[in-house]
């Protein structure tokens, strides 16, 4: 059984509709190919990334509008999002990384931009700051740090989405003070399966041009801990 067909399986057993399954499959068969040549996910076969593409795709229903994917590595959650229909752009710092995701949406013949460059600088870029109507970033850091790379990508009334595990002690506090400075508030998280959930900032006013700080600062020097 090829890759392919391996992970067809897996995502039929999971409920993903059959209309989605073929160009997800050939996704994820194409990754892993990469994958053998240069680093770009840290799952190595089709059973260890089928979850990787379910969760990008419990993102689904929150996603509205244009949708900027920050720190992509091999495309997640963005690209299952864009097969499905979501309207998507990438923001990755990897030269290589980005190259591959130019490739996979060429590939499927769909239309979105990737940007290679850090979220600290390009968040300043006209071009993409407060463009976006929702912005995702995986668990690239901590919560606070995420939300700082985010928010300044949001237009008033965009939403940063960002999936999690556990709660950490005062992570909520943390959260809500940061949303605070950067111009946003959070909503009710919601809820997966297990201890997962998707943490949900909402835009409430322009974010100060102070955000986000320079390369390196807001994971070293979190907004609040």
């Amino acid at each position: 059984m090829s890759e392919r067909e391996e992970l067809d399986g897996l995502l039929a057993a999971a409920g993903v509709a059959e209309a989605y399954r073929e160009r997800l499959s050939a996704f994820g068969a194409s990754l892993l190919e990469a994958n053998r040549r240069f680093n770009l996910t840290g799952a190595k076969s089709p059973a260890a990334l089928a979850p990787h593409i379910l969760d990008a795709l419990t993102l689904l229903p929150e996603i509205e509008g244009r949708t900027l994917d920050v720190g992509s590595g091999g495309g997640f959650p963005g690209i299952p999002l864009l097969l499905a229909g979501a309207t998507v752009d990438f923001l990755e710092s990897n030269a290589k990384k980005c190259g591959f995701l130019r490739e996979q949406i060429a590939a499927f013949g769909l239309e979105a931009e990737v940007y290679c460059g850090r979220a600290e600088v390009l968040g300043h870029d006209p071009r993409l700051r407060e463009r976006y109507d929702r912005a995702v970033a995986r668990a690239l850091s901590s919560a606070t740090t995420v939300a700082e790379y985010l928010i300044p990508f949001l237009r008033v009334g965009g939403v940063a989405l960002m999936p999690r595990g556990r709660a950490e002690e005062g992570e909520a506090a943390a959260i809500a003070d940061a949303s605070l400075v950067l111009g946003a508030e959070p909503l009710d998280d919601i809820r997966l399966e297990g201890d997962r959930r998707i943490v949900r900032l909402i835009k409430r006013k322009p974010t100060s041009d102070r955000f986000p700080r320079r390369t390196g600062i807001p994971t070293s020097k979190p907004l609040c801990r």
